[in-house]
């Protein structure tokens, strides 16, 4: 009896040990971000990660302010989610809350169009949090 309970406890451990680390349904998680540079520049955030399967994404700039031209969502089926943004962050904001089209989507990549020319610093991050 006391092997079945021990085998019992090891394999809730294990079992445990494996499952997600977004638990929660409808929290926001870390997907990916980028160190971006001085001027007006196109820069790439790569995904590939079990955990990108999102249905909404927002944006949060830090380390200085941008100004955000134009956003690609790349899918892995292949289709691309243009999204305009036009908006200028201020250091430590973060964009509206993107719907994905067609609900639960797996990201590949993110394309984003933006500046930096003309900011005290000339340099940003830009980080992607998803929630599904």
């Amino acid at each position: 009896m006391r092997l079945f309970k021990f085998f019992s406890i090891a394999l809730f451990i294990a079992g445990s040990a494996f499952t997600s680390v977004n638990t929660h349904k409808g929290d926001w998680f870390f997907l990916g971000d980028k160190n971006v540079g001085f001027g007006v520049d196109h820069d790439v955030i790569n995904f590939g990660n079990w955990k990108d399967d999102v249905r909404q994404i927002k944006i949060k700039v830090t380390d200085g302010p941008l100004k955000m031209y134009n956003m690609k969502v790349h899918f892995d089926n292949g289709s691309v989610q243009d999204v305009d943004l036009r908006k200028r962050f201020a250091q430590g904001s973060e964009s509206r809350v993107i719907d994905m089209n067609g609900g639960l989507r797996h990201l590949t990549k993110i394309e984003f169009w933006y500046e930096t020319k003309g900011f005290l610093r000339g340099k940003s991050r830009v980080a992607v949090w998803g929630r599904n």
